[in-house]
């Protein structure tokens, strides 16, 4: 079983992102070929799947905050514990880079990126496409795209479904991460 939040991550926040690699390829059309049109709906995928991603690891780190918390005792104290858990939370105002994603899980007492390096040895590339993707999530939404961080040439649809199955991994590896951590505390699994 897995959380509800890698539930929505593999259904509805995926589908939100197959709509837009389908108006890719009914812009660009399947044959190659420079497009220029392209590279606009290009820079708009890298930021939708930067930002269904923060979404997936905020709803993942509130689901967890959530188990944590019920099974602290008495329940007076859980409303205390969930405000300090969320408190100045990166992932509601940040990118979801890897020094956000682990001061935020870090915090639950977890040695985050340790325990998801162990759970599977390509996260470290993954983890590098992630922070290739927020830099490029960066200079669009800043409209600063400076070769020497960025390197040469545009954003490709072949960058950005590389950004999205490392994503797609690291969703996978931080659901896995999680339900074993939270189960080892708590005493029960979470989902």
């Amino acid at each position: 079983m897995s959380s509800a939040s890698l539930q929505r991550w593999l259904a509805d926040r995926a589908s939100e992102l197959d709509q837009l690699e389908g108006a890719h390829s009914a812009v660009g059309g399947a044959s190659p070929g420079r497009r220029w049109a392209t590279q606009q709906i290009n820079h708009a995928y890298a930021v939708l799947l930067c930002s269904q991603f923060q979404g997936f690891c905020r709803d993942l780190h509130s689901e967890s905050v959530d188990h944590l918390v019920r099974s602290i005792s008495p329940e007076i104290l859980q409303t205390a514990l969930r405000a300090e858990f969320v408190f100045a939370r990166k992932l509601d105002r940040e990118n979801p880079n890897a020094g956000n994603l682990g001061s935020d899980f870090n915090r639950l007492g977890l040695s985050f990126w340790t325990e998801v390096g162990k759970d599977d040895a390509r996260n470290r590339m993954r983890r590098e496409k992630l922070e290739r993707l927020n830099q490029w999530r960066n200079a669009i939404a800043h409209q600063d795209f400076d070769p020497a961080k960025l390197g040469p040439g545009g954003l490709t649809l072949g960058a950005v479904t590389s950004w999205r199955r490392a994503c797609n991994g690291l969703a996978r590896s931080f659901d896995h991460v999680l339900k074993r951590y939270l189960t080892s505390i708590s005493g029960r699994p979470p989902w």
